[in-house]
């Protein structure tokens, strides 16, 4: 895993030629010739980076005088280097607290660096301020110490108050590979893709995997994602969107590329992928870019990328789709999102509002911790906010999926080992409410077909908010199967639309507003051909009771009505009231007629030619369902359209 900004401020100032350790004092803290010669002969193994050989005269010069300080704090860097981290805090312990003298200011910040990265929280705390009662004067220095101090605090405070965390490896079939990473879920969590490596080594290539979630609720053994995408060469870090049939993923060989590691799409028909395409150079650099996160209709595309013009060195970054399927320039999402550190691993869940993501530049445990954030109505991010222990620890904390309806969490799980990765095993947790996001969501599945044939059709599907009149979906149906999977997010009304050329549009209404049911909605769409008789039931057209002033609401509905029209010149439609039974039947025969009337003048309005519409009333007289509950009466109170 990558390590710490300061860190690696800290091996550069400890190992470097040009760094002030490396400066060769006037004296030593020893006079102890041989041990001297040990000291400075392993200057130039340290330039050539042979660390063996380092170590081994280093050994030489603190096993010839214990107290030789600059020996002790050079050989920690050498252990920490190759992983030996107990033996480097070891050498720095003993630094610090000599038995003659000061303590070394520069053994002071490592120990308390290394006591913070190995989770000691008030050991580094002690070791960090006795290093800033020393006046360093290194900024870069400085800098690391009051964010591993401010961190420090963090931490302990944490300490004190776990949340509840119970973590369990996903099961034996699944975690089949020395290691497996990067879980990403469908909308309905029953298809996981995950990127896998077949041995310990990081030498070998990584190809995307999925595993199918049964009927009974065993996950089947891992295959293959496709032969179309998986190669000889790297494919990994991928995303899906909600329906499981837009794929990008990261490839760094063997690809016609623009850098380093680039992102590249693949579009799934049926059973079948297609060939993967570089997603271009609105998104791709020369530069390095990864960890793509897909929003759930496919239009939001958020990665990582180490770019110049971000905030640090690895950065989240995004661009969006638009109708004509091409991807804005990539814009950095900028603070308070990202920091001076790195921010890696975003997941956007699949509200399109909570973003997770990892990150070593905000205060946090240690190492890459996982924090989430909100977006507001007007775009912007509130400050990040730290998970929490014990999900974050002071190890890294990377590639979390939060299920949709926010409960459900997959990461991987680490194994070092000397510094190396060992193995990476998946593993799924309960997230503790304060973790949670603030809007659930949930989908409506099912699949599209012609009323008349009853043969699947492919076809747009709009989710659009009523609330806000804004639409936040769109998705096409697999033109070979019909199935459709749509998001809906807790908080607000929804309408949705089904939408082919040369059939009446659909009209859908789902109220996802908070404390309403919540299950996943499983609806099949039959298309009606467009010819004279055809009905269609506008169900987002709003009236108060007994009134017939439309409602605000309602202008979403009627806009596609609008729409609708324009696209089909030639029709003529009649617009229909109609009523429950409730009270005189001579006034909801009235209600009904001034009603539909409402509907043709909005649309006289919005310039649809008199002479293509017709309204008329039916009053109670045409019910859909017998009127003997309140649920069957709201059925039967509507505005539908007949062509003509």
């Amino acid at each position: 895993m990558h390590k710490l900004l300061y860190l690696l401020v800290t091996l550069i100032w400890l190992a470097t030629a040009g760094s002030a350790l490396a400066q060769r004092p006037a004296t030593y803290s020893t006079s102890n010739k041989k041990a001297i010669k040990a000291y400075e002969a392993s200057e130039n193994y340290m330039m050539r980076r042979q660390w063996r050989e380092v170590i081994s005269l280093l050994e030489e010069a603190v096993k010839r005088d214990g107290e030789f300080v600059e020996a002790r704090v050079r050989l920690a860097t050498a252990y920490r280097t190759v992983g030996m981290q107990d033996a480097a805090i070891a050498q720095l312990e003993a630094a610090a607290n000599p038995k003659k003298g000061a303590a070394a200011p520069e053994a002071l910040f490592a120990l308390g660096e290394l006591y913070w990265q190995t989770g000691r929280y008030q050991q580094a705390q002690e070791k960090l301020q006795a290093y800033q009662a020393t006046n360093p004067r290194q900024k870069p220095l400085l800098a690391a110490t009051h964010q591993m101090l401010a961190g420090t605090e963090f931490a302990l405070k944490q300490l004190q108050n776990p949340l509840p965390f119970d973590p369990k490896p996903m099961p034996q079939q699944v975690n089949k590979f020395p290691q497996q990473y990067f879980p990403v879920l469908t909308v309905d969590a029953r298809t996981l893709i995950f990127t896998a490596r077949e041995s310990s080594s990081t030498q070998d290539m990584e190809d995307l995997y999925i595993s199918r979630k049964g009927e009974g609720g065993e996950w089947s053994a891992p295959e293959s994602l496709s032969d179309v995408i998986n190669t000889a060469y790297n494919e990994g870090t991928a995303t899906i969107s909600a329906d499981g049939r837009t794929l990008i993923f990261t490839s760094c060989q063997g690809r016609r590329s623009y850098g380093r590691c680039d992102l590249y799409i693949s579009q799934k028909t049926g059973a079948s992928w297609s060939e993967p395409r570089n997603i271009g150079s609105a998104i791709n650099t020369r530069h390095w870019e990864s960890q793509p996160s897909l929003s759930a209709d496919g239009r939001t595309l958020y990665f990582v990328s180490d770019r110049p013009g971000g905030q640090g060195s690895r950065d989240i970054w995004v661009s969006s789709r638009n109708e004509q399927g091409e991807w804005s320039e990539a814009r950095n999402l900028g603070a308070p999102i990202n920091t001076p550190g790195e921010e890696i691993s975003p997941q956007i869940h699949a509200n399109g509002q909570t973003l997770y993501f990892s990150s070593n530049g905000h205060v946090g445990m240690g190492g890459y911790d996982l924090f989430l954030s909100e977006q507001q109505q007007d775009g912007s991010w509130q400050q990040p906010r730290n998970l929490g222990y014990p999900i974050n620890t002071h190890e890294d904390q990377v590639s979390l999926f939060v299920t949709a309806d926010g409960s459900q969490g997959f990461y991987s799980q680490e194994v070092m080992r000397g510094g190396q990765l060992q193995s990476s095993t998946l593993y799924q947790f309960g997230l503790p409410e304060s973790a949670r996001v603030r809007n659930r969501s949930s989908y409506v599945t099912g699949r599209i077909f012609d009323a008349q044939t009853k043969k699947p059709l492919g076809a747009t599907v709009q989710l659009y908010n009523l609330a806000s009149q804004k639409m936040e979906q769109e998705v096409s149906a697999d033109p070979e199967t019909g199935l459709y999977y749509m998001v809906l997010t807790e908080g607000a009304p929804y309408a949705l639309y089904v939408n082919r050329q040369g059939y009446l549009f659909k009209s859908l209404s789902f109220d996802f507003g908070r404390g309403q049911n919540f299950n996943p909605v499983t609806l099949d769409v039959y298309l009606d051909p467009i010819r004279a008789g055809m009905i269609t039931r506008l169900n987002n057209i709003f009236f108060e009771t007994d009134k017939y002033a439309i409602q605000a609401r309602s202008e979403t509905e009627l806009q596609r009505v609008a729409d609708f029209l324009r696209q089909n010149p030639d029709l003529r439609i009649e617009i229909s009231g109609h009523t429950d039974d409730v009270g005189n039947a001579a006034y909801n025969q009235q209600l009904s007629e001034k009603r539909a009337q409402a509907v043709y003048q909005w649309l006289a309005d919005q310039g649809i030619p008199a002479g293509r519409l017709k309204a008329k009333g039916y009053g109670q007289t045409q019910p859909q369902l017998p009127n003997t509950s309140d649920e069957n009466r709201q059925q039967n109170r509507r505005i539908e359209f007949r062509i003509l």
